[in-house]
């Protein structure tokens, strides 16, 4: 179901709670809202769509993809600093993100994976992951 972009910012400072298979229909909402979004947005957290959730939504190429409490576990020591928006609020700003990252997350069956992301997709899910700990970029 797609669901209403939430531009509460006192709502969006909470940080997320961890997801549970419970959480799976939050995971698809989420997906269905992204892809409603498409032409202007590549990735979500749950609290975009009102649920204090450890989850996110990114596009990888073609593809989308779907974390449930995802956790860095390594991050490149090269950074560069890039200008972001957001569906939530007006405006963009200054961030620095690492050139790539290693995620830790369960997919949708509950499953632990672990991948390296580098480029556009590194940056989205930092900015993501931002979103779960209650950082409005």
């Amino acid at each position: 179901m797609i669901r209403e972009i939430c531009r509460d910012e006192t709502f969006l400072a909470q940080k997320a709670a961890p997801a549970t298979a419970d959480d799976l229909a939050t995971a698809q909402d989420l997906l269905d809202t992204l892809t409603a979004h498409k032409d202007g947005c590549v990735g979500m957290a749950a609290n975009m769509i009102g649920v204090l959730k450890r989850i996110i939504v990114f596009q990888d190429g073609s593809k989308y993809v779907v974390m449930l409490n995802p956790e860095v576990k390594w991050v490149s020591p090269e950074t560069y600093t890039i200008k972001e928006g957001c569906l939530c609020h007006e405006g963009a700003q200054d961030v620095t993100r690492h050139a790539a990252i290693e995620v830790e997350f369960q997919d949708l069956r509950m499953n632990k994976c672990r991948r390296k992301y580098d480029g556009i997709t590194a940056e989205i899910i930092q900015h993501e992951l931002d979103h779960l700990e209650g950082i409005l970029v």
